[in-house]
């Protein structure tokens, strides 16, 4: 009996002792304190991961924002210049169109004393029993006929606006009375003509405005 304890105890120093297990215990140890440090060390690396994408999104963002307010800013500037162009070439074109006004102005006050001095002379007294009243009859006749050419040449329009209906863009009244065969509201008496240069007033027509009894 006592023989048989001490092949066992033998036995089993030897198994302990054995250099294979020895050498396997380290791995066990290390596979071990892997196993129960692992879930630790993910741990400690998603919280560096997570905050260096939250960097990246901020960054992105403000990118994405900085590149909105450019992209704004030039639509607005784009739009700024293409206005600028814009008037700058009506600027350009009224300035060909109306640029003679003043000078046209000036020219209508003699087409006035034209048409007076025409309208003045007894039209029974031009004929060739009074030569000298005849040619200089026939003189200012010419003369007004040329001059208004000149003005349609130029885009200047003469406005007569007898017994038309009252425009207040074209005509200025001076008066409004009853007039009998004439409707209310329309132009009965011109007492100076007016004058439009390229479809704009240069000169309203003063006229007498016939109105309800």
């Amino acid at each position: 009996m006592a023989s048989w304890i001490v092949r066992a105890v033998r036995q089993s120093y030897s198994l302990v002792a054995s250099p294979a297990l020895i050498r396997a215990s380290p791995r066990l140890l290390c596979t071990a304190t892997q196993q129960k440090n692992g879930p630790a060390s993910e741990g400690a690396e998603r919280p560096e991961q997570s905050a260096a994408e939250t960097l990246l999104l901020e960054e992105k963002t403000q990118l994405e924002d900085q590149l909105k307010d450019m992209t704004e800013k030039y639509k607005r500037a784009l739009a700024d210049t293409e206005n600028l162009r814009t008037r700058t070439h009506k600027m350009i074109e009224d300035a060909k169109l109306y640029g003679i006004q003043g000078f046209c102005k000036d020219l209508l006050e003699v087409a006035d004393i034209l048409e007076k001095a025409t309208d003045s002379v007894p039209k029974e007294e031009v004929t060739t029993q009074n030569p000298h009243l005849k040619n200089l009859y026939d003189g200012l006749v010419m003369t007004e006929v040329q001059i208004h050419k000149v003005f349609t040449k130029h885009g200047l329009v003469k406005l007569n606006p007898d017994g038309q209906k009252f425009d207040p863009y074209e005509h200025e009244a001076l008066f409004h009375t009853p007039v009998e065969g004439k409707e209310p509201g329309t132009v009965a008496m011109v007492t100076k003509v007016g004058y439009k240069l390229h479809g704009r007033t240069l000169r309203p027509a003063l006229v007498g405005v016939a109105k309800a009894p």
